[in-house]
């Protein structure tokens, strides 16, 4: 047993996300999206790198050395499995890790619109959850392709950075690739897994140029692709992909998105206030035929009307998600506030004037 599992036990019994330990402080967790410090003593930077690459694998040791950041992933069997990274920083060595439950949660136990889980039965094209940093994408993406895998009969290829939740093979076969690991990047596993007989493909980030042009080609040839993207809504999903590439290219972008694009779930997360947990407020887009025009014609600035009026088609737009949350006494209005868009609609809800100036 390393030393640091005795973190991750506390970590998980007191419910925490996120781990974070830096040389010169005090360990600290993140509990309901809050950072709380643990009463450990302080540790120094030799101490902490010597605690560290217990649970570092060789080669990631020497990859950080050479460039002071490297990403991982590490399991205790019967607990959790977690996704490690170190950086160097001022005072020395720093290490953040979240943590993914090994059991992993249905579509109907994290409480998400029943549209979700119709995803993982399209037959082909893209998916995209996105959200920033910690908003729950990987859970609800862990969701979805639990879906296919208890429903389907196909092959299913994940592609991450590191691997984060590990799904048994069901009625689907299901292979798990990680970038620096077992692929140089995911641009080489997407091009490569074209040729390993997918019929889904998720792709952890797509976060470059190549990336997203692959993931459009495999959505285009018969492929269903799940990705993510640190986006904050529906529409800056969609002028994110087209902005990407060159000028001269973006027209032919536009067409080929178009086409392949079925969803994007953009997901804001909240802390409860009736219960312990978090929950999180989805933006829904289906790619309709109208949808598919304004993303033709370079009109996603209309986006945002056609999810308000396509309510029978399973979308929904972020303020709609927090109105109901709020409704059920879920969330905290301040929260509410600070994360809808159309302000004037929560200011009933708030008992004091907003108290971020610019928003006044």
């Amino acid at each position: 047993m390393a030393q640091i599992d005795g973190f991750f036990k506390l970590m998980n019994d007191e419910g925490a996300s996120d781990l974070h330990m830096v040389s010169g402080q005090q360990p600290v967790l993140r509990i309901r999206g809050d950072m709380e410090r643990v009463k450990f003593k302080k540790m120094g930077n030799d101490e902490l790198r010597a605690m560290l690459y217990e649970i570092c694998p060789e080669e990631k040791i020497k990859l950080f050395e050479e460039t002071g950041d490297v990403d991982f992933g590490y399991e205790i069997p019967g607990l959790a499995r977690y996704r490690c990274n170190f950086f160097q920083q001022k005072y020395g060595i720093g290490a953040v890790f979240r943590e993914i439950p090994s059991e992993i949660m249905t579509v109907e136990q994290l409480g998400l619109p029943a549209v979700i889980a119709r995803l993982a039965h399209l037959p082909k094209g893209l998916v995209l959850v996105t959200g920033p940093t910690g908003s729950g994408k990987s859970t609800t993406l862990a969701a979805v392709v639990d879906e296919c895998n208890k429903n389907r009969k196909d092959h299913i290829l994940t592609i991450e950075d590191p691997i984060e939740f590990v799904h048994k093979s069901q009625k689907c076969v299901i292979n798990h690739r990680e970038v620096g690991t077992h692929t140089k990047s995911f641009s080489a596993a997407l091009r490569g897994a074209l040729r390993e007989d997918p019929d889904i493909i998720m792709v952890g980030e797509m976060r470059d140029l190549e990336t997203i042009s692959l993931a459009m080609e495999a959505a285009m040839t018969g492929h269903l692709v799940f990705g993510t993207l640190h986006t904050i809504n529906a529409m800056k999903t969609v002028d994110r992909i087209i902005e990407i590439f060159p000028a001269g290219q973006q027209g032919q972008v536009r067409s080929t998105l178009a086409d392949a694009l079925k969803a994007v779930v953009s997901q804001t997360l909240f802390k409860r206030i009736d219960i312990k947990g978090r929950c999180a407020a989805l933006e829904i887009l289906i790619a309709t035929p109208a949808v598919r025009n304004l993303i033709r014609e370079g009109k996603t600035f209309q986006i945002l009307s056609s999810m308000q009026t396509g309510k029978k088609f399973g979308m929904q737009t972020l303020d709609d998600a927090i109105m109901i949350l709020l409704e059920k006494k879920m969330i905290d209005p301040n929260d509410a506030y600070s994360n809808c868009v159309e302000k004037a609609k929560f200011l009933k809800f708030l008992k004091k004037a907003p108290s971020d100036f610019t928003e006044v």
